[in-house]
């Protein structure tokens, strides 16, 4: 089983970020990184040397499987205009990109929640601790 690795480095509208993507023969997973200025290809790798134990992937996507073949270059031209009129699903990496975003987000919804739901309590102990204090002082 072959781990097949892929950095993509593309200018998202301020910034410059690169998709980082390991796939081995069943799943993919990606990461992305945001760059501030244009990265020098030295920078990308001596990125990868230091930050390599902290990249956060997203959780594995199913990939497709199937040998890679050589294509036409007028077929792969059409090829590549169709996805970019398409625009709707996205590519795999994207994919992989919002199902990390998506569970981030419920994350930090879950641990919101348990934050309210705990300044409540404390807050309800400090009334009825009120409440008992007022209540002997009589």
């Amino acid at each position: 089983m072959a781990v097949r690795i892929r950095l993509t480095i593309l200018f998202d509208e301020p910034f410059w970020i690169g998709l980082y993507e390991r796939s081995d023969g069943e799943a993919c997973q990606v990461c992305k990184i945001t760059f501030g200025a244009e990265p020098k290809d030295y920078e990308v790798y001596e990125f990868f040397l230091r930050q390599w134990n902290r990249l956060c992937f997203s959780p594995p996507v199913k990939a497709q499987s199937g040998p890679e073949r050589r294509t036409n270059p007028k077929r792969l031209q059409r090829r590549i205009r169709a996805q970019l009129e398409q625009r709707g699903f996205g590519t795999k990496a994207q994919q992989a990109l919002k199902l990390q975003q998506e569970q981030g987000k419920t994350e930090r919804n879950r641990k919101n929640r348990e934050q309210k739901e705990a300044e409540r309590e404390r807050r309800y102990a400090l009334r009825e601790e009120k409440k008992k204090a007022k209540h002997r002082g009589k």
